[in-house]
């Protein structure tokens, strides 16, 4: 039996077209050129969504190191007296403090110089 492909062929299409609006040149107009731009977008989107996860982890250290150095003491000293005053708070909402509440910060800062 022959398989008439013409509607599910060019709704296909169209979605392809639809996803890959905005892009430069042929990338949004052909679908051939445009097939290949999807794939290599959703590869890349794939990809970061687990490289931004580095990022962040990386932007938040580097932001408690500087917070924590102005305070007397290193990233890897800040961190070690929090574990051992039993201080449980993650890389994000300390670096958020060091950024957004500098005088909470001092405190904790104090906090691990004591425990120290």
């Amino acid at each position: 039996m022959r398989v008439k492909r013409s509607v599910a062929a060019r709704k296909k299409r169209r979605a392809t077209l639809a996803l890959t609006k905005g892009y430069r040149g042929e990338a949004h107009s052909g679908y051939k050129r445009a097939k290949e731009a999807l794939m290599h977008a959703e590869r890349y989107a794939y990809r970061d969504r687990r490289t931004r996860k580095r990022d962040f982890r990386r932007l938040w250290i580097t932001r408690i190191n500087a917070a924590a150095r102005l305070h007397g003491l290193s990233y890897s000293q800040f961190i070690h007296g929090l574990a051992q005053a039993h201080i449980e708070l993650d890389r994000k909402v300390l670096a958020d403090m060091a950024v957004r509440d500098p005088d909470g910060f001092k405190a904790l800062a104090e906090l691990v110089r004591a425990n120290a």
